[in-house]
Parts: C-alpha cells; structure tokens; sequence
C-alpha cells in the first residue's frame, strides 16, 4: 500500500476529543493553508473559504449551535443533544468551510453555458478540500469528524467571525486529540462498486 493510500485508510470519523494535542497550531494552521491553495476546483474557480478556530473561538461555535438547537429540540430531548454537541465543544479547534458563492455567480455569469453546473462543482471543490485536511490533520495525530449544522447557525456564525454574506457555511469540522480509536466500519465489496472494462 502507498504512503496516499495509507494515509486515506487511517482517516476515520472520530468522535471522542480532547484539548491535550502535542501538534503546535502553526503546524495545523501551514497544512490548512497550504492544501487550500493547492486542492483543485473546476476553472480554477477556487470558492472554498475556511475559518480555523481555536481557544474561546473554537468554543463559541458550539455554543452558538446548542442555543440554535435549544429553541427547536424538544426539552424531553435536550439532554442528548447537548450530550453531543459538548463532545465537539470538548475538541480542541473547529474548522469551518464555506463556499464563496460571489465568484460561483461571477463564473456562471462568464461561462453562461455552464451555469448550472457551477454551484455543484464548488461544493465538489469543497468536498475536496475537506477530505484533504481531514486526512492530512489525522496524519498529524489527530482526531477528527464533520458536522453540518448549517443553515441552522449560518447567520450568527457569519456575525461571530465576521464573515461576508456571500460566505454559504458548507461544514464544520471538530478536531483534537483522540481519545479512543473509532469504531470499526463495514465496507462494501469494492468489486459492487467499481466496474473495469479492459
């Protein structure tokens, strides 16, 4: 198995973080940095945003989304809900992802042929993005899973980071130390899913 290969394997959903991480936030910060510059987009479109959140910041966007969830879950279900969502507010950092949608409408606008299209590949390019720094922060040590809340808290986080409007939240990812490896997954025969014609 290749070193790609292998680095994709061990990136797994995990649920259990802690703040107790041996990697500097520089380093965390530089990989992110460096993968949203070079992380592929259809024409070069380059949508993707992403805020990285630390400390009382990282702590803020949990907050922000157990208050939106206290207004609509009912109070005979609260407990777990908060149950959960202090597990991401337990991580150590949160990456946020957004789609720039001003340059997605600016490409449909130039490429009018295409516009349809546009919307789908910058969510594609973020599907990207996300999957590189999940596996490249699992390669640095950590643990890390993905969570969409969005629309849900969109507004009071673009209020919190002070974010533009055209900023479409996408995903939010917890990140930190793991605590527990994850559970075992089942995987499909990959001979169902891929087909080869030679």
């Amino acid at each position: 198995m290749g070193q790609f290969q292998e680095a994709v394997s061990k990136r797994r959903t995990n649920y259990a973080l802690g703040k107790d991480v041996k990697v500097a936030p520089e380093q965390i910060i530089a990989e992110i940095k460096q993968l949203t510059k070079e992380v592929p987009s259809a024409f070069n479109m380059q949508s993707a945003r992403v805020v990285v959140a630390f400390g009382s910041d990282h702590d803020k966007i949990w907050q922000i989304t157990k208050d939106a969830l206290q207004k609509i879950v009912p109070e005979k279900n609260f407990a777990a809900t908060e149950e959960k969502i202090n597990s991401f507010a337990a991580a150590y950092g949160t990456i946020l992802y957004f789609d720039e949608t001003t340059t997605v409408e600016a490409m449909q606008k130039q490429y009018a042929l295409y516009a349809d299209n546009f919307p789908v590949w910058a969510q594609q390019a973020n599907g990207m993005l996300q999957f590189a720094i999940w596996t490249a922060l699992t390669g640095l040590g950590l643990g890390v899973n993905l969570q969409h809340y969005n629309p849900l808290i969109d507004d009071q986080v673009k209020s919190a980071f002070n974010v533009p409007a055209s900023w479409k939240l996408i995903a939010q990812m917890p990140f930190g130390q793991p605590l527990q490896d994850p559970a075992p997954i089942e995987k499909m025969n990959v001979d169902e899913r891929v087909k080869i014609f030679r």
